[in-house]
C-alpha cells in the first residue's frame, strides 16, 4: 500500500528540500517526537541497542530485534521513519531480507553502512570497512529488492576515520553510481571536511550530528548552507533522557522527596494521554453497561 506521507517526503528530498530528524530509540521517544511536527524521525541503532539490551552498539543486536523495533515504532507513529539497518546484517541474501523486512515494517528509508561485521557506532574508533565492490553490490541488491522507489536507500561509508577522506569520497561516488538515494559520509572531523564532501556531490547528502562525537555539531541552517540536505540528531534524545534521569534519581536519593526536583517532570495525565489511555477510558465507558448485564 502506498504511503502518501512517504511519497510526499521522497519527492521533497528529490526536489532539494532540507529535512532534519531527531533520534528516537523507544516508543516513548518516538511518540513524543511524532507529535512535534518533524518531517521525519530517525531510529538510532545506538539508542535501540542501549535502551532494549543495555549493550553497546557493536553489532550485538540482530536483524529480528531491530526490525521488530522498526515495526513497533511505525505502528504507533505517523511521521516517516528513517531507520538504521547497520550492515544489512550479513551478505547479499541478508541485505535482500533486510530491505524487504524494513520496508514491510513501515520504514520510509533504511541506512546501510560499509563496516565489517561486527559493526560499531560511527563515532567510536576501530571501524574497518568491507571491500568497495562488496558494498556496491549490497546497494545494488537493496535498490533492486525494494518494492517502491519511495523507500529510500541511504548508503553510509565509515572509511573516513581509518582510511581518510579521499577514500570515503571515492566510496560515496561509487554508492551513488550503484543507485543509492542518499549519501552518508560518516564522521568528518572539521567544517572544512564537511565542505569538501558537499562540494563533491549533487546528490542528497546526510549529516550526522552527534553531541560529543567526531563531527562539529552545527545548526540546521549551517548544515543547509554547507550543502547538506538531510540532518539527523540521533543521540540527542537519549543523552537528554539519561541526564534527566540521573538528576531526578540523585535528587530523590539526596532528599528522599520528589517535591523539589532539579528537572521539570512531564505532567502525569498528559503522559497517560500520550500513551493512549484516553482510548482505554472511552472503551471502558462504552462497554460499562455490558459488564453489568
Amino acid at each position: 500500500m502506498t504511503n502518501i506521507l512517504h511519497t510526499n517526503l521522497a519527492e521533497k528530498i528529490r526536489n532539494g528540500d532540507f529535512v532534519y530528524a531527531p533520534g528516537v530509540y523507544d516508543l516513548i521517544s518516538a511518540k513524543i517526537a511524532d507529535q512535534m511536527g518533524f518531517a521525519a524521525i530517525y531510529m538510532t541503532g545506538y539508542g535501540v541497542v542501549a535502551s532494549s539490551l543495555g549493550l553497546p552498539d557493536a553489532g550485538l543486536a540482530t536483524y529480528s530485534q531491530m526490525v521488530d523495533r522498526v515495526e513497533t515504532i511505525c505502528a504507533q507513529t505517523q511521521t516517516p521513519l528513517m531507520a538504521d539497518g547497520d550492515t544489512g546484517y550479513g551478505g547479499l541474501l541478508n541485505v535482500e531480507h533486510t530491505i524487504r523486512g524494513y520496508e514491510k515494517a513501515g520504514a520510509f528509508a533504511i541506512q546501510i553502512e560499509d563496516q565489517q561485521f561486527p559493526k560499531k557506532c560511527g563515532h567510536t574508533p576501530g571501524r574497518p570497512v568491507i571491500p568497495l565492490k562488496d558494498m556496491v553490490n549490497k546497494i545494488r541488491v537493496a535498490v533492486d529488492t525494494r518494492d517502491s522507489s519511495d523507500f529510500l536507500i541511504i548508503a553510509r561509508t565509515d572509511a573516513r576515520t581509518n582510511y581518510g577522506l579521499d577514500e570515503a569520497l571515492k566510496r560515496a561516488e561509487a554508492f551513488a553510481e550503484a543507485g543509492a538515494d542518499i549519501l552518508f559520509v560518516e564522521a568528518p572531523e572539521s567544517v572544512d571536511e564537511m565542505e569538501k564532501i558537499t562540494s563533491a556531490f549533487d546528490q542528497p547528502l546526510m549529516a550526522n550530528m552527534v553531541e560529543g562525537g567526531k563531527t562539529p555539531v552545527l545548526s540546521t541552517d549551517e548544515l543547509k548552507n554547507l550543502g547538506y540536505q538531510i540532518a539527523i540528531f540521533p543521540v540527542l534524545g537519549f543523552l537528554a533522557a539519561g541526564q534527566a534521569l540521573t538528576s531526578v534519581y540523585k535528587g530523590l536519593q539526596q532528599t528522599g522527596s520528589t517535591s523539589d526536583l532539579p528537572v521539570d517532570l512531564y505532567e502525569f495525565n498528559g503522559f497517560s494521554k500520550l500513551m493512549g489511555f484516553e482510548k482505554v477510558w472511552e472503551f471502558e465507558k462504552k462497554w460499562a453497561s455490558a459488564e453489568e448485564d
